[in-house]
This record gives C-alpha cells, structure tokens and sequence, in this order.
C-alpha cells in the first residue's frame, strides 16, 4: 500500500530522508530486540537455578524440624516461638537495565533470628532456622528476578512490535511510495520531452 502524498521532486526528497531515518531506526530497535532477549534468557537462566536452590533448602530444612521435634515436646516448641525475635523490612529500589527500570529488593533485618537458648534445643532446630533464614533471603532475590523477568519481556514485546511494524509495514511502504514517486516524474520528464522535440520540429519544419 502506497503513502498518500503527491508524486513530486520535494515530496521524493522528503521521502528518502524519511525511509534513511526508518532505515536507522530499525537498525538500532534490533540491537535492542537482540540486547533485550539476551539479558531476558540470562535471567531466566538466574530464577531456574535459584528455583531449584530454594526447593532443595525448604527440603533440608523440613528434614531438620522433623527431627527437631521429636525431641521436643509441644510446650518447648510454642514458647520457642511465641515471641518474634527478628523484624524483616523490604526496602525497594530502581536501576535501569537497557533503559528499563528494574526493582532492586534490598532485606533489612532487626534482631537475632535465634531467640532461644541453644543448649537445651536440638541442632536441627537450629540448622532448619537458618536455612529458612537464608530461604526467606532467596524468595527474595527470587522475587527481584521475576518482577525485572516480567518488565524485560513487556519491553521485549513492544520492542519487537516496532521492528516489525518498520521491517514489514512502514519501510516496504516507504521503499514502494518512493519508486512509484520516481517512475511518475521520469514518465512525466519523458513526456515533457516529447512535447518539447514536437515543439521544436514543428517551429523548424517549413510552412
């Protein structure tokens, strides 16, 4: 489909200005596309490993408080955790990627995780506590990777819309509107040509 625009010298000009502009455009709108996807699959290859890591220490530490408490009786076991010890903030910040803004999650802590005595506690009971306090670290990390997961592919997705909106539509269009455009002015040079020999032979032709 050919651009709605008069076939003349100033509008051709104007066009292949247009078409060079386009022509860059997509050029670095692919760089990105290619920069985007790279940086995506990296850390998609980050929340895999980090998947895997979490659901091997929520086990372990599962393990450790199965043993904990068969050597411990109900009543230890609520007044080791009847009183928080240890209070978790999550403060959230920005950084760009790519021209992105990406969260960054940074996990304050106030308090000692263990509030207990530790001689009179199993050491799995210990072992499972920091796991988990090295876990709730992890779920953390795991979250800061799929919120940054989720903003590169939106970005990813918009990025590739507009190199194929110019790679397909607007380029080929322009490409199309431009030769059209040039074939219009060399027939209507031609035909100026003719008209001007006709002139000429008829002023040389005698009456």
């Amino acid at each position: 489909m050919l651009l709605k625009v008069n076939p003349t010298r100033i509008e051709l000009i104007r066009l292949k200005r247009k078409l060079k502009i386009a022509e860059h455009g997509w050029r670095l709108l692919k760089k990105k596309r290619d920069s985007l996807m790279k940086e995506f699959l990296e850390v998609m290859k980050r929340i895999k490993t980090l998947r895997e890591r979490i659901e091997k220490s929520f086990f372990s530490a599962f393990k450790d408080f199965i043993f904990a408490r068969s050597s411990l009786r109900e009543k230890e076991i609520q007044e080791i955790f009847s009183t928080p010890s240890q209070k978790i903030y999550l403060k959230e910040k920005k950084e760009m990627i790519l021209g992105i803004k990406t969260p960054r999650f940074c996990l304050v802590k106030e308090g000692d995780f263990l509030n207990y005595s530790l001689i009179s506690t199993s050491v799995n009971l210990d072992l499972g506590l920091l796991k988990i306090e090295n876990l709730i670290e992890d779920l953390v990390k795991l979250g800061e990777l799929q919120k940054k997961a989720l903003s590169l592919a939106q970005e990813l997705e918009k990025t590739r819309r507009r190199v194929n909106a110019l790679e397909f539509i607007y380029i080929p269009r322009l490409k199309a509107t431009i030769k059209y455009i040039f074939n219009k002015l060399e027939e209507r040079e031609r035909f100026e040509k003719i008209i001007l020999m006709k002139s000429k032979e008829k002023i040389a032709s005698p009456e």
